[in-house]
């Protein structure tokens, strides 16, 4: 880097001079700022990058959505089918509220609605009932991140302050928000100390001003470790928003949605209200879940769906419909090692990385009392999708449950499948 300097020196005073910089002098430098321009591209970004100047133009990916294939089941699969019954009674009976499918190889071999999407109305939980998504919104988000760096609109090792000028923190890059290794704090804590009204919704555009006139204090060095927090997601959406010059929910929707056929899927917007589908929030005595500050802001939370489109989500990636089989495998990369263990982060994904070669995909959440689960078992092609409305936290415990009774093996053997 010294000799690059040294020799862009040397080229401001020959132009200043008028004198005519040695033809040697000329190769080389234009051979270093070569390297400069394209330094970005390690082994974490395409081959070439488009210029700064260049604006989203993109057309949305067209593909038809596969219909659901459900798995015609013999004897021994109507044996588990009817296990995972019983499982589920025992749960509905504890407090659990919500919906539950299971995909294998494609196809769907239990989906099942247990409970009320609404109490106050009525509504049972059916296929077309969308759920808060709570942090699982973030395996979209980082999506829309990769989806813009496979099409060379965003560099992921590039400062944050590339894409977003205002961003007070120069040495945070676009990598370490999708990993969680950047120490911002979790702007849940740190907003309602600079903003009072902590009832009315707040959005990333007004979170984003927050962090630019208090510049909160960062928790650790930038990439010296992995910490989870929400802020990190909530930038990377007005990320989104920044490149493709459009609100998030309406990029999501085009460029994502719909051209899996998702229907029943959206981003959350307390100032347009709540379609009729969509699920009710239940504190665990059923109290109703009202919204705070903190539900305008999305990225990290705040996307709605239904099982049925969750699997459409899952399959699009065996698929390579919206991503490169190249950028898949990078999210699907752990990105920290100060912990031993075999729970690790990638861009966007939880992961369980077993000595055996086997790795789970997954991702938890929790808002209000909306809980979660997204297990996929890569190697098998099966997934586990759990959506609860009412706060239970034994959503949690769920996957390796559902695990045994399909595998045939006991919890306590976790996920760590055979080769």
């Amino acid at each position: 880097m010294n000799r690059i300097n040294e020799l862009l020196k040397l080229d401001y005073i020959f132009a200043n001079t008028g004198k005519t910089m040695p033809l040697t002098h000329t190769y080389i430098t234009t051979a270093l700022l070569s390297i400069l321009l394209i330094a970005c591209h390690s082994k974490t970004q395409p081959a070439a990058a488009r210029t700064d100047n260049s604006k989203f133009h993109e057309v949305p990916v067209k593909t038809t959505p596969t219909p659901f294939v459900y798995d015609t089941l013999g004897e021994p699969q109507r044996n588990i089918i009817n296990q995972l019954d019983q499982y589920y009674r025992r749960q509905v009976s504890a407090g659990f509220n919500g919906s539950v499918l299971i995909g294998m190889g494609g196809k769907i071999i239990y989906e099942r609605y247990f409970g009320l999407a609404s109490r106050e109305r009525k509504i049972k939980l059916n296929p077309n009932s969308s759920s808060q998504l709570a942090s699982v919104s973030k395996t979209f988000t980082g999506a829309a991140v990769l989806y813009l760096y496979d099409r060379k609109y965003i560099c992921l090792d590039s400062p944050v302050k590339h894409y977003l000028h205002e961003f007070p923190y120069p040495n945070i890059t676009v990598k370490m928000l999708l990993n969680h290794r950047s120490g911002l704090p979790d702007y849940t804590k740190w907003v309602p100390v600079y903003n009072n009204d902590t009832r009315t919704p707040i959005n990333n555009e007004m979170m984003m001003a927050l962090m630019v006139k208090h510049v909160p204090r960062l928790e650790f060095r930038p990439n010296s470790r992995f910490k989870y927090c929400n802020t990190n997601y909530a930038v990377l959406a007005r990320m989104v928003e920044r490149i493709s010059e459009m609100p998030f929910g309406d990029f999501m929707y085009k460029y994502m949605f719909q051209p899996l056929g998702m229907e029943h899927t959206f981003v959350y917007n307390p100032w347009k209200g709540m379609p009729a589908n969509a699920t009710s929030s239940y504190k665990r005595n059923w109290i109703r879940e009202p919204d705070m500050f903190a539900d305008g802001v999305y990225g990290d939370k705040g996307i709605y769906s239904t099982p049925e489109d969750m699997y459409r989500w899952d399959q699009s990636f065996y698929q390579n419909k919206l991503l490169s089989n190249e950028t898949i495998e990078l999210a699907y990369g752990p990105c920290s090692f100060e912990k031993k263990g075999i729970k690790n982060y990638g861009l966007g994904w939880r992961m369980l990385c077993y000595a055996n070669g086997n790795k789970v995909i997954y991702h938890n959440g929790w808002w209000h009392g909306n809980n979660t689960s997204f297990y996929r078992f890569i190697k098998e092609n099966m997934t586990i999708i759990v959506l609860g409305n009412r706060f239970t936290n034994s959503i949690y415990h769920q996957a390796p449950s559902l695990y045994s009774i399909i595998k045939g093996v006991p919890v306590s053997n976790g996920f760590d499948t055979e080769d």
